[in-house]
């Protein structure tokens, strides 16, 4: 399970910072950066978050200003520099509260922290694991389960399942850390499959389905090592 996430901050450093701590986490998938509360207000709205990394203290609308003018805001971990923040922040009910410098422990905890929350809230069953994604300018669920392999087209990838294709806008690079990496494994540059979907496979490619689909020779060893896990 990854939660989507996005870090609203107006230091490009910090940006940076955290970033880097998100996408190193196997329970997260970073959608985007903000260096502003406006920015973030709108990318929200139009995304499905469910966690924010927020900087308390930015230039016109404070952190704190952008949680007040959320409907249903998502899992929030607050970041600032200044610890008598701390207790207003629990005001907003938050998540956590991290104070910079963040430590990898720290940020680890409080990630941990969000990801019980986040399965409380949603009673997550571990067969309906899902992910959402645009298509058709259309925003659509997919049972992770369902997905039978994921095939890269151009600027575009094509997830397979038994009930339809679903065609997006993303690379496979991009996609891939929204996918279990215990389910799912990159196989070849242009595909990705679902490892509880393989039937048999050899030296050169990988059946699911019936379908030949072709394994990269630098991929035999971890596939055979992924298989032995699932």
């Amino acid at each position: 399970m990854k939660l989507r996430s996005i870090i609203v901050d107006d230091s490009s450093m910090q940006r940076m910072a955290v970033a880097k701590l998100v996408n190193n986490h196997p329970n997260l998938a970073l959608v985007a950066e903000y260096s502003n509360a406006i920015e973030a207000k709108n990318g929200i709205k139009n995304n499905e978050i469910d966690l924010i990394f927020l900087d308390v203290e930015m230039p016109i609308i404070t952190g704190f200003d952008l949680l007040e003018s959320l409907e249903n805001p998502p899992q929030v971990i607050l970041i600032t520099g200044k610890p008598d923040y701390a207790l207003r922040a629990f005001d907003y009910d938050v998540t956590d509260y991290l104070h910079k410098p963040i430590t990898l422990a720290r940020f680890d905890a409080s990630v941990k922290r969000a990801v019980a929350k986040y399965e409380q809230m949603h009673q997550v069953n571990e067969d309906e694991e899902h992910i959402f994604v645009k298509s058709n300018l259309k925003k659509r669920k997919v049972i992770l389960n369902d997905i039978k392999w994921i095939e890269a087209l151009g600027d575009y990838i094509k997830l397979v399942t038994d009930e339809a294709n679903i065609v997006i806008l993303s690379t496979m690079k991009s996609f891939e850390k929204q996918l279990p990496a215990e389910k799912f494994l990159r196989i070849h540059k242009s595909y990705i499959v679902n490892l509880e979907k393989i039937e048999k496979f050899n030296s050169k490619n990988v059946e699911v389905s019936g379908r030949q689909i072709p394994l990269s020779r630098n991929k035999k060893t971890e596939l055979a090592e992924a298989l032995s896990n699932v």
